[in-house]
């Protein structure tokens, strides 16, 4: 269902799915997603690729002490409560706002270009 900011609610995938420490890649539109529930039951979604070398995070090692995913390929650090980078600390990722409707995830997803060559 569109929304005012000409975006759309696109239905990601099943919360009960996601367990609390654990994350997933889901393909959206043609974009990779990366989808995340921190302990305590928060879900986070980003953009699935690493911005350095276009990587997937899902690949990488996650910290869930630290609550923070290192990319496999080069080992940019991301946080992973709000996409802020660790490693180097001067880049983001794309985050999506998310909405739980019971046990489905949905994404207030953009459209047009990919998160990447969008403006931030």
């Amino acid at each position: 269902m569109p929304n005012d900011s000409g975006s759309e609610w696109v239905q990601a995938f099943s919360g009960a799915d996601l367990w609390e420490g654990e994350a997933r890649t889901v393909e959206l539109r043609g974009e990779q997603v990366l989808l995340v529930r921190l302990f305590g039951g928060g879900v986070r979604a980003y953009q699935g690729i690493c911005p350095h070398q276009e990587t997937l995070l899902a690949l990488g090692e996650f910290d869930w002490d630290a609550g923070i995913v290192t990319c496999a390929a080069h080992h940019w650090q991301f946080r992973l409560e709000d996409g802020t980078g660790v490693n180097p600390d001067n880049c983001r990722l794309f985050r999506y706002e998310v909405r739980l409707d019971g046990d489905t995830i949905n994404l207030d997803f953009p459209d047009g270009r990919p998160p990447r060559e969008r403006p931030r």
